[in-house]
């Protein structure tokens, strides 16, 4: 997979207007060429005024949770692990409630292509899904504790790839400070400690 071939894809993702309900234009992370794949859910309301993905608050305990687990934080994270999402635009407020609103079965399929070009541009070792819609994309579950905490094969357009799902770290959830999310993110957090791809990436980095 050549730098430029993923340089042009982030370029036409950022140039995406295919959704007229969303509420941003698309958020990306640079083109970093990876052997690990960090899939988020959607932007939040933040994420499009600085640009980036996980820039607030979520994203302080998402690269928490890595720095201590893996040794490394969010700086040498965004200059090495590919960032993609469900959905790249920001969906609004929801109409009725607090908190952000969920994506469309018609978004979701909208944005679809550009994970799927992603996988087979990138082809990953290890996949890691953050929140229920996003390990959605992947696996079949009713309840997060069946996936977390697992290391789960999958193959996907001819690329094969482990998945280690993590729980949302929004501050509005609670499953991963309360039991049994508390001890299955543990041992999520453990087995991508141990992870061959992400000990590449703590080892390169090391002073």
């Amino acid at each position: 997979m050549s730098r430029d071939a993923l340089r042009a894809h982030v370029a036409e993702l950022h140039a995406c207007r295919r959704c007229p309900g969303m509420a941003s234009v698309p958020v990306s992370g640079p083109p970093v060429r990876s052997e690990v794949m960090l899939v988020g859910q959607a932007p939040g309301v933040r994420e499009p005024q600085l640009g980036r993905p996980f820039a607030w608050t979520a994203g302080r305990t998402l690269f928490r949770w890595f720095e201590e687990a893996c040794g490394f934080g969010e700086e040498v994270f965004r200059s090495s692990i590919y960032m993609a999402a469900v959905c790249r635009c920001f969906p609004g407020k929801h109409p009725k409630g607090s908190g952000d609103r969920v994506p469309d079965e018609r978004e979701i399929a909208n944005c679809a292509p550009w994970m799927e070009r992603e996988i087979a541009l990138l082809r990953p070792k290890l996949v890691i899904p953050v929140g229920k819609l996003a390990i959605s994309q992947f696996v079949t579950a009713e309840k997060l504790s069946e996936v977390i905490g697992r290391r789960i094969p999958l193959e996907r357009g001819g690329v094969k790839f482990g998945l280690i799902a993590l729980p949302h770290p929004s501050g509005a959830s609670t499953w991963h400070r309360t039991e049994p999310g508390k001890t299955l993110l543990g041992r999520a957090l453990g087995m991508l400690a141990k992870d061959p791809a992400l000990r590449a990436i703590a080892g390169t980095r090391s002073p």
